[in-house]
């Protein structure tokens, strides 16, 4: 694990005390009322807020990019989690990190190279991770999981919407934990409900993308509440 500077240290450390801790997708929010929403969402008791960043090119979809960022530092403390799914991180990563990022991931897929890019994201003070989707080998992350701070195992291929929880994300995030250790942040991402939730945690899952399982119920804190009864230990020292 690379050496921490004094701000990535801190949201190392401020995620790892949290785990596990649901992070809602702001995807599917309410965007007119956007600071009612994280007021909601800060009281049912919320760590980390999770961007879903797309670009219409790397995934078919296309969603926003730094000024929300901008604006959610404006009306909160919590922490903001950024997942680039984008096809050239390199030009952009250092954009998030100047517009209030704590944490960013980008997708292995998308560079040849992610060491350079890891390197520059906790150079500029932010937390830096790779995501992987589930069709691709596991051999091409494996080799870069030293360099960063978190690893975001997608459930379900990234920019679409409506798919099922791809099991192969549990056997993922077990194989990552017993061969990093506790040290290493697991994020997962892609069909968390309460049915999911429970065997991603128990796989050794700490970062927990939620995001129809909790905008598309009435009450906010109540959503919250039965996602974290469906938690399930795992051994971290």
């Amino acid at each position: 694990m690379p050496e921490l500077g004094s701000r990535t240290e801190t949201t190392v450390r401020f995620l790892r005390a949290a785990r596990p801790t649901i992070l809602p997708s702001l995807l599917l929010c309410d965007f007119a009322n956007l600071q009612r929403e994280v007021e909601l969402l800060e009281e049912a008791g919320v760590e980390v807020l999770h961007l879903d960043v797309m670009d219409g090119h790397f995934v078919p979809n296309l969603t926003y990019g730094m000024p929300l960022v901008q604006s959610l530092r404006r009306i909160t403390e919590l922490k903001i989690d950024v997942h680039l799914m984008i096809s050239d991180p390199a030009q952009y990563a250092m954009q998030f990190v100047d517009a209030g990022a704590d944490s960013i991931t980008f997708h292995v897929e998308a560079t040849p190279d992610p060491e350079p890019i890891l390197a520059r994201i906790r150079g500029g003070g932010v937390a830096a991770g790779l995501a992987i989707n589930p069709t691709t080998p596991f051999d091409e992350l494996l080799p870069h999981v030293g360099s960063c701070d978190l690893v975001l195992v997608m459930s379900v291929a990234a920019g679409f919407g409506g798919q099922p929880f791809n099991p192969i994300a549990l056997e993922r995030l077990s194989h990552l934990r017993s061969k990093f250790g506790p040290e290493l942040l697991l994020e997962v991402d892609g069909g968390i409900n309460a049915d999911t939730i429970g065997p991603a945690t128990a796989s050794g899952a700490d970062l927990l993308v939620a995001g129809s399982a909790i905008f598309r119920e009435a009450d906010y804190c109540q959503a919250m509440t039965r996602l974290r009864c469906k938690f399930q230990s795992v051994n971290i020292p």
